[in-house]
């Protein structure tokens, strides 16, 4: 080749590599392009995490078994007070005392009509004896003027006699015995008035029925004493609260006696209780029914106070995402999965909701990655770059 072609040719060589890098440069930015071009996504995967099935409950805290102290006896002055409310009291305290002179009279009256009734009887007894001494002498007397008359040494006026003498000691003997039934019945009834008479004096105390805390007194010094009306202290049985929790008509088919519950009362701050009685009936007006929950003793409870909370019904691990990544519409719940890049929109089953991660029962295994915050402009197919979120674990205390 002489000089001329090769320059021709090196002519030819250096236009075609000046058009081929061009060419390489613009395939490669426009790959950067296609790449810049997706859209970049937070994905997380769906993991068993503990979820926690709960009823809100509010309420006020009761007595489980409130306890009213009346006065057995009527018309009675009030001397002395022995308890005040926030005491603790033990069965059998004394929580006042009445006026205690009439009963004391009284009751010594009654002891002597007792044994006034007792020498009565004893009474009645010696004229048994008698007339049965009597009876004897005279059915005696009266064999023997039976037989003095078959043999003849008798007249009959004298069998007539006897007969008449032996008739009368028996009656005698008859009334006798009669007479002392009625004293033993009067002594019955002299022992039931010394009792009653006992008994009312035993009522000048008024005890306390039951162990228990005092909540209100309405008894003061000199007032009477009365059977009926307000009573005298009003008591919490064994010390027990629990509170009286409102729940919603369409909750009361999750609970359970047994089920345990999550409070906060005013001013305590949290406390644990157990379900002990479900609701029997709903108020038709507030459509709530009542249930009891138990509280564990503790000394600053106080009747009357607010208290609100959950009831847990249910305690499990479930397949969970976040709550942010089911989309919830008219046809139901759907998520987000990413897979090789790109987007499928997939319908599941959605369950409780549980510290923001929402369970997931149908249509997603464990380990898929979904968007953590689904989106309606993501559709299936469409091509995205995931970010996989570290994996957290949720806390499994109740949420306030």
């Amino acid at each position: 080749m002489n000089l001329a072609g090769r320059h021709l040719a090196a002519a030819m060589i250096g236009l075609g590599m000046g058009f081929a890098f061009p060419v390489a440069q613009a395939e490669e930015a426009g790959a950067a392009t296609v790449t810049r071009d997706l859209a970049v996504v937070t994905t997380v995967k769906a993991d068993l995490t503990p979820v926690v099935a709960r009823v809100p409950v509010t309420g006020s805290l009761v007595a489980r078994d409130p306890v009213q102290v009346h006065a057995n006896i009527a018309g009675y002055q009030i001397r002395e007070i022995q308890a005040e409310i926030g005491d603790s009291v033990r069965a059998g305290d004394v929580l006042l005392k009445l006026d205690e002179d009439a009963l004391s009279v009284q009751l010594a009256q009654a002891e002597a009509e007792y044994r006034r009734a007792e020498a009565a009887v004893k009474q009645a007894e010696s004229q048994i004896t008698s007339a049965e001494a009597m009876l004897t002498q005279a059915a005696s007397a009266l064999e023997r003027t039976r037989s003095l008359r078959r043999s003849g040494s008798a007249a009959q006026a004298a069998l007539d006699d006897a007969i008449a003498t032996e008739a009368s000691a028996r009656a005698s003997a008859a009334s006798a015995t009669d007479g002392l039934r009625v004293a033993q019945a009067q002594l019955a009834q002299a022992e039931a008035a010394r009792r009653i008479a006992e008994l009312n004096l035993g009522y000048s105390r008024v005890v306390a029925p039951v162990d228990g805390i005092i909540v209100g007194r309405n008894a003061e010094i000199g007032a009477m004493s009365s059977a009926g009306g307000e009573p005298l202290f009003s008591m919490v049985a064994r010390g027990e609260i629990e509170l009286a929790a409102d729940i919603i008509e369409t909750a009361l088919v999750q609970i359970r006696p047994g089920d345990s519950a999550e409070l906060s009362a005013a001013g305590l701050g949290g406390i644990s209780g157990e379900v002990r009685l479900v609701p029997a009936s709903v108020d038709p007006e507030t459509r709530l029914g009542e249930a009891r929950i138990s509280i564990d003793a503790d000394p600053r409870l106080k009747i009357g106070l607010f208290a609100s909370g959950w009831i847990v019904t249910d305690r499990r691990e479930a397949l969970t995402v976040p709550a942010m990544a089911v989309l919830s519409e008219a046809e139901g719940d759907r998520v987000q999965v990413v897979k090789d890049g790109r987007v499928e929109t997939r319908p599941v089953v959605a369950g409780l909701v549980w510290n923001g991660r929402r369970e997931i029962l149908e249509g997603l295994s464990a380990g898929e990655e979904v968007v953590a915050r689904a989106g309606a402009f993501f559709r299936t197919g469409d091509e995205v770059r995931a970010v996989l979120q570290p994996e957290t674990r949720p806390e499994q205390a109740v949420s306030p």
